[in-house]
């Protein structure tokens, strides 16, 4: 049996909130959760059966990840410089290499400023600037929920990296028991085999294989996200410049991969991938949509020339993007980014500007 191919069944009410759940559920989590499965006597006896095989993806790779200590914070602080993947910050990162931007700012040890500095070959205005950006994009994984009275932070769970391959954005997952292949199952040795078993060990089989079933329809229905999300948005992965996202909306995505929006919002929901650059993103900002851009550009347009008018932006944002925006949207837009009237504008840009949220 091929579980990618009764991936579009619809299973129960009972199975669809198991799917929901695990859709939703972190990789640290799910990654447990495998690993329980693939211990169990009955999965090594089948696999030793030749019942159930795991066949590697065709293009999977992996990366290591030393961010164990902190975790991608929800909310938009701080994610309009994720997305610049041409800023000085991320200048800095490359300069340091990953490996040590992860050990050092990401980690788990406390280091202090001074002790970055001296390690990684920065001076120490440069290192509290990292330091500061860590700070607004990341949350101590440890301080997620202090107390039980307290709301548990929200945070995103990295899936996997994002690679340049001689200029194609390709994955690179962090966990290899989970992404090492797909679950198959040889239908003729599985009647067999349960033909064979005793009546309490051929219902504990059965079950098992339904378990796997699940396991096996969360992760290729991801895999399928993941792969669609950077191939729609692989120029601004290569350049780095969030403007040259494409605008996409999570029913268009669906609808190209035959699931139920539902499914797409739960699965990208908490999720996120490391950019090529090194910084972290939610994958919400992979599906942009048309609103968003329009406003990111006319955040650029206004900031870079604060005198011109409201109407001096809207005929601006046809000529240069080809957009034919109202002078009431523009006004609009401007007011929901926080700018000023013509010659009194802000010059940093806000972060809300380029989170990929409405």
């Amino acid at each position: 049996m091929n579980f990618a191919t009764i991936a579009s069944a619809r299973p129960s009410v009972h199975g669809q909130l198991k799917l929901a759940h695990l859709f939703e559920m972190p990789e640290r989590e799910f990654e447990a959760r495998v690993r329980k499965l693939e211990r169990q006597e009955l999965f090594r006896r089948l696999v030793d059966l030749g019942v159930v095989a795991t066949r590697p993806y065709a293009s999977a790779r992996f990366a290591a990840r030393r961010a164990a200590g902190r975790e991608l914070r929800d909310g938009s602080h701080g994610l309009s410089e994720a997305l610049d993947g041409n800023s000085d910050l991320v200048a800095l990162i490359a300069r340091i290499g990953q490996e040590h931007f992860e050990e050092f700012f990401l980690g788990e040890a406390p280091f202090s400023d001074e002790e970055r500095a001296g390690s990684c070959g920065l001076s120490l205005g440069e290192t509290r600037r990292l330091r500061e950006l860590v700070d607004r994009l990341y949350i101590q994984a440890e301080f997620k929920n202090p107390s039980a009275q307290a709301a548990p932070a929200r945070t995103f769970s990295a899936v996997a990296g994002i690679e340049l391959d001689d200029g194609k954005p390709v994955l690179a997952f962090f966990s290899r028991d989970i992404w090492k292949g797909r679950y198959r199952v040889d239908e003729a040795k599985r009647a067999a085999a349960i033909e064979a078993l005793g009546h309490r060990q051929a219902v504990k089989a059965e079950r098992l294989l339904s378990e796997l079933e699940f396991l096996e329809r969360r992760k290729s229905t991801l895999y399928r996200v993941l792969e669609t999300l950077i191939e729609a948005q692989a120029d601004f992965l290569r350049s780095g410049d969030a403007g040259r996202r494409r605008p996409l909306t999570q029913r268009s995505v669906a609808e190209r991969l035959d699931i139920l929006p539902s499914v797409l919002n739960r699965l990208i929901l908490n999720k996120s991938l490391r950019l090529p650059w090194g910084l972290e993103a939610p994958l919400k900002v992979f599906v942009p949509s048309a609103k968003i851009m329009a406003r990111e550009r006319l955040h650029d347009l206004a900031v870079a020339s604060p005198a011109l008018s409201d109407e001096g932006l809207r005929v601006e944002m046809r000529r240069v993007h080809g957009l034919s925006l109202s002078r009431r949207s523009i006004t609009q837009y401007r007011r929901e980014l926080g700018l000023e009237t013509s010659g009194l504008r802000a010059p940093a840009r806000p972060a809300c500007a380029a989170g990929g949220v409405a």
